[in-house]
């Protein structure tokens, strides 16, 4: 099979071309003939080597697979080969989706949505599992409740505006002023210009100073220390950033705060929650820019630029 391997830590340019023996499932695995695949934050983070201790060169990386079963373990009774799947292969846990060929453990994998095209589903498998590990099980957002989305042009909170709304919470989000017509179309009901506004002001002022019951954090930087100040009493927050600058937490404990992070962790259920959503249309990927597989360090190159709207897909297969 061709893949693009990482041969070293560092930029876009550090992927190769290569030629590889086809990858055989064991007995509970699938392989899967992948047809397209995305850039994740966290591929460009394993990409320059921010997780080199985890990371064994040469690699594949990449995280999100959607494609067609073309082999199946002799134990394996969930899928059978021509079926079109879906899944986030295991972070740290071998071969990732920059390849024709992946294999799967099946308790990860779940079935395509019917109405999605191959780049859609890629586009959205390990955004929706986080976002549904975050707002789901995590902060068990609620109908009524009012939820702060960091980030709501980005590829996790464009997700998490429209799961958000399905549930039926009222979603306030943070964007450039030039996205809030998007953020708006997803779902939010007011956008702040992270640009122009400062963001407590602003949802207090939103809400008549009754603050948010959940914030969703997908931008790091003093969200921790200041999301208090926005919170209701027995607020949650919920953090997919991993930061390695102290944050004092002081006005967490008189709100009676609740602290989520995640990194999460990938099942085939959660995916099946999701595409429930998908298939009634309540949620819809955002797919920016689509770039052949060879064409990853291009890729990798406008993901960090942060400018593009939606998410970059790579297509394997035609």
């Amino acid at each position: 099979m061709k893949a693009m391997v990482l041969t070293r830590f560092g930029g876009p340019d550090s992927f190769e071309l290569r030629d590889l023996p086809d990858p055989r499932p064991g007995p509970r695995q699938v392989r899967v003939a992948v047809h397209a695949t995305s850039i994740n934050p966290l591929d460009c983070q394993i990409r320059r080597g921010d997780y080199a201790d985890q990371v064994e060169l040469p690699a594949i990386i990449g995280h999100d697979v959607s494609g067609v079963v073309d082999q199946i373990g002799s134990d394996v009774t969930e899928f059978s080969v021509g079926d079109e799947v879906y899944y986030t292969s295991r972070i740290f846990g071998g071969p990732g989706s920059y390849a024709e060929y992946h294999v799967a453990d099946v308790d990860i994998v779940a079935r395509k949505p019917v109405n999605l095209s191959h780049a859609e589903a890629a586009s959205v498998s390990l955004v929706g599992v986080t976002v549904w590990e975050g707002l789901v099980e995590r902060a068990r957002l609620k109908v009524t409740e009012t939820v702060l989305i960091h980030g709501g042009a980005g590829g996790v909170g464009a997700i998490a505006v429209q799961v958000a709304k399905a549930i039926g919470a009222q979603v306030l989000a943070t964007a450039r002023g030039s996205d809030a017509a998007l953020v708006e179309g997803l779902g939010a009901s007011a956008v702040i210009d992270f640009e122009r506004e400062d963001y407590v002001d602003a949802v207090n002022c939103l809400t008549d100073g009754r603050g948010v019951d959940v914030v969703l954090d997908t931008i790091g930087r003093d969200t921790l220390s200041r999301s208090p100040r926005i919170l209701r009493e027995d607020g949650r927050v919920v953090t997919l950033v991993d930061s390695a600058t102290p944050q004092n937490l002081i006005d967490a404990w008189g709100r009676n705060a609740t602290y989520h992070f995640v990194f999460s962790r990938q099942n085939g259920s959660k995916l099946d929650a999701l595409t429930r959503l998908l298939e009634r249309g309540l949620v819809v990927p955002q797919v920016g820019l689509e770039l052949p597989l060879d064409e990853v360090a291009r890729a990798h190159a406008r993901s960090e630029e942060g400018r593009l709207k939606g998410k970059i897909v790579l297509r394997v297969r035609s």
